[in-house]
């Protein structure tokens, strides 16, 4: 891990003995926009006008904050309009590269062997780190923007003229309260459990570690009241948080030392986290030997002999009935066997888990079962 000195490349980690043991993540470098015009009423930014083809997005599967903008990205439906290049998840002495492992690409614009050669071509005397995302322009050959808050709020709609998918996760009404959660959640828990965990300091460590918990529970608060963080809206709140929550207890539980609980000991994070890794199409956005491998094996200095660990088995299946009709009957026959009269019946999600019964709005019983698929077809039928 390393960063770029007026263009070259140093190896170098964070320095935390200038900060008390404290990790200060730094701003991002390049803040431009994409707008569907090209025109922006914001003097410290430029602007590109949307095109098809001509943008493409670097990520790391292993990163929480290039994979907020896979998520949207995917939810969006911009696979046909913005490139997509991914880096391997082994990062080491010259930082990101490109191929040499399952599932990462090459660089399918210039070519590059390494991701800090693609910042120095849009900027040769950069100085600063070398991070993911990176949304570059292909025609005038520029870091467009590599900051994932900035990144996933053009794609919410700079591209909807173009075939874009319908969805807005920043709706104008509640902006206040997203970006007032967004906020809490972004310095205790997206980026908490990265101050706990390159903490080099005792009573750092400690104090960045509560603080991520305590966290934790208050988000556990919300969500046994509401389904999303804003309230039955999925919006680009639940994004920015699930990409830390759905890495939790296969690395920032262990390898960061973010011990006290597992996430799966919160009912309601659990139930949201899998959720949300059940909407369609965003379990294809986490990969976890990608995320395993950059964390064990990239962060040497806490984990000097790169061993990665086998576990832990995570279950991210949710199987959740809702019984949507006034006056439901419901007759249970045995362990696994149910018939259920009524006039609609919607399956939110199918696998294994959890079933939950509700009429309206008022939850009847939740209740843990094994299912076969063979079972939920029964069930459905």
């Amino acid at each position: 891990m390393g960063l770029l000195v007026e263009g070259k490349w140093v190896d170098q980690w964070y320095d935390t003995e200038s900060t008390g043991g404290k990790f200060v993540r730094k701003d991002s470098s390049f803040r431009d926009w994409i707008t569907r015009d090209g025109k922006i009423d914001d003097k410290d930014r430029l602007a590109y006008p949307a095109e098809k083809g001509r943008y493409h997005l670097y990520v790391s599967l292993a990163c929480p904050w290039a994979a907020r903008t896979l998520m949207v990205r995917k939810l969006k439906g911009l696979e046909d309009i913005v490139g997509l290049s991914i880096v391997s998840p082994l990062m080491y002495d010259k930082g990101w590269s490109f191929g040499d492992y399952p599932g990462a690409t090459e660089d399918k614009v210039h070519g590059f062997k390494y991701l800090h050669e693609l910042y120095t071509h849009a900027k040769a005397d950069y100085t600063g780190r070398v991070t993911v995302p990176v949304l570059y322009d292909t025609v005038e050959e520029k870091i467009v923007n590599n900051e994932s808050s900035e990144i996933i709020r053009i794609f919410n709609h700079a591209f909807d003229d173009l075939g874009a998918k319908e969805g807005d996760f920043y709706p104008e009404e509640l902006r206040g309260e997203i970006d007032k959660i967004n906020d809490f959640v972004y310095d205790r828990i997206n980026n908490g459990v990265y101050k706990a965990g390159f903490a080099t300091k005792q009573e750092v460590y400690e104090e960045e570690a509560k603080n991520v918990f305590a966290a934790l529970d208050k988000i556990e608060e919300i969500l046994s009241k509401n389904k999303y963080l804003v309230g039955d809206r999925f919006t680009e709140a639940d994004i920015r948080l699930f990409t830390t929550l759905v890495r939790f207890d296969a690395v920032y539980f262990s390898h960061f030392k973010c011990n006290l609980r597992p996430l799966t000991s919160y009912e309601n994070i659990w139930r949201y986290t899998r959720l949300i890794y059940n909407m369609e199409g965003l379990s294809e956005t986490v990969d976890l030997d990608h995320i395993k491998t950059h964390y064990y094996k990239s962060h040497d200095m806490i984990n000097p002999n790169q061993i990665v660990p086998l576990g832990p088995e995570i279950d991210f299946s949710l199987w959740e009935i809702k019984i949507i009709k006034n006056n439901p009957r419901f007759l249970c026959l045995g362990f696994f066997k149910f018939i259920f009269y009524f006039e609609s019946l919607e399956i939110i999600c199918a696998t294994s888990a959890l079933v939950r019964f509700s009429f309206g709005e008022n939850l009847l019983f939740d209740l843990p079962l094994k299912i076969s698929l063979l079972a939920k077809n029964w069930i459905s039928s």
